[in-house]
């Protein structure tokens, strides 16, 4: 593992815990992905990536930035879900496509024209207000947002009528609906889909010929099988990170958490491990201490319930996860201090998944990624495919 990041991070303290990110992963993701949808992507990099850093990741697929020229198989644009996270953007160089999917007060619009961020409107006044602000002869771009049954954001797919005025002063440069399970039931999303087009009908004649429509979410792209996405545009999330649907797409793991071994010991039969002595030792044991906890994202659910990769041997947790150490039981692998421990991601031939550490915490994969960089550093790698995670 190379200890320099590809890209600017703080200081890493290689004693005790960090996050490997591969961007070479990201990007083998993306083209997965895209291949699959069919249609340019709007890479979502809400969250700060799902965790795992929106502007390293933005460069990574290519999108344009002050330095950096856009290049030929970058996404169509990236998907935000606050004017924080936009600006973060900004801030850093970007100078790509942003659109922002979740919506915005009146008095955020202001903003948002100012970050060059596409908002996502679904109500007349607002449409209006966009289209009024500024001074150019063409109005900034915007998504529609159409309601069809997450019951979120949007506007009812039978409520779009009252809109008609309004788009015909202003029109949209996409409409966009969102599913709620179109991995999990093709029915549900079949309803959704003729919703949706019910909606588009209404509208057919205010809408311009070359509105982008888009619908599939990262369960949607896979719900497609090889038929690929309709529309104009797909917006994987979980996906690019292979938080989900790694084996049905063949994605590359993005994200690899590591600590230190920093204790040793051997404990004999019939004494206990952690708070609440929730673990009784079988026969006599060795167990090692990790520096990593709750407050690096790593689950207390995953007391007694979790694996740790060390030596590409899979060692149990057990006890109660603290809010800053592991324990796990190393008495099948020869380990000793200072040797890295991989909680998430690759060590040698093996790979704990994040939809498996996701389930073994009882938790879905997005709160799992989410929460890895509470606490651990970043640190952002070209490829991780050929290295060794204890040698930093």
């Amino acid at each position: 593992m190379s200890a320099s990041p590809i890209y600017p991070t703080r200081d890493v303290d290689f004693a005790r815990a960090w996050l490997d990110v591969d961007l070479g992963a990201v990007r083998h993701n993306a083209q997965r992905l895209r291949a699959r949808a069919g249609v340019p992507l709007v890479a979502m990099v809400k969250a700060n990536s799902y965790g795992v850093g929106a502007v390293a990741v933005c460069r990574a697929l290519g999108v344009p930035f002050d330095d950096q020229a856009e290049e030929p198989d970058a996404p169509w644009g990236v998907g935000i879900a606050s004017l924080d996270e936009a600006e973060q953007l900004r801030d850093s160089g970007c100078t790509g496509r942003v659109l922002c999917l979740q919506p915005l007060l009146a008095n955020e619009l202001p903003r948002a024209l100012a970050l060059a961020v596409r908002p996502a409107l679904h109500r007349a006044d607002e449409i209006l207000a966009w289209g009024a602000l500024g001074e150019r002869e063409t109005p900034a771009p915007y998504h529609l947002s159409i309601d069809t049954g997450m019951a979120r954001a949007g506007v009812r797919w039978d409520s779009v009528a009252p809109l008609r005025d309004a788009l015909m002063v202003h029109p949209p440069e996409g409409v966009f609906t969102h599913f709620h399970s179109a991995d999990e039931s093709l029915a549900s999303r079949n309803v959704q889909e003729r919703r949706f087009a019910e909606a588009l009908a209404v509208l057919a004649d205010v809408l311009p010929p070359e509105c982008l429509r888009h619908s599939d979410n990262s369960g949607g792209i896979v719900s497609r099988g090889t038929a690929g996405s309709p529309g104009a545009l797909a917006r994987p999330g979980i996906a690019l990170y292979a938080g989900l649907f790694a084996d049905e797409l063949g994605l590359e793991p993005v994200a690899h958490l590591r600590a230190r071994i920093i204790d040793l010991r051997d404990v004999h039969a019939g004494e206990t491990v952690s708070y609440g002595a929730t673990w009784e030792a079988p026969g006599p044991r060795r167990i090692a201490t990790i520096a990593v906890g709750y407050a690096d994202g790593y689950r207390r659910h995953l007391s007694n319930a979790g694996v740790v990769l060390i030596n590409g041997t899979r060692c149990p947790v057990v006890g109660r996860v603290t809010m800053d150490m592991v324990m796990v039981d190393v008495s099948a692998v020869s380990c000793t201090l200072g040797d890295v421990a991989t909680l998430l991601g690759r060590d040698g031939r093996d790979t704990l998944t994040v939809e498996m550490v996701a389930g073994l915490a009882g938790v879905s994969p997005y709160e799992l990624l989410v929460g890895l960089t509470l606490r651990v550093p970043a640190v952002y790698h070209a490829s991780l495919r050929s290295t060794n995670p204890s040698s930093p």
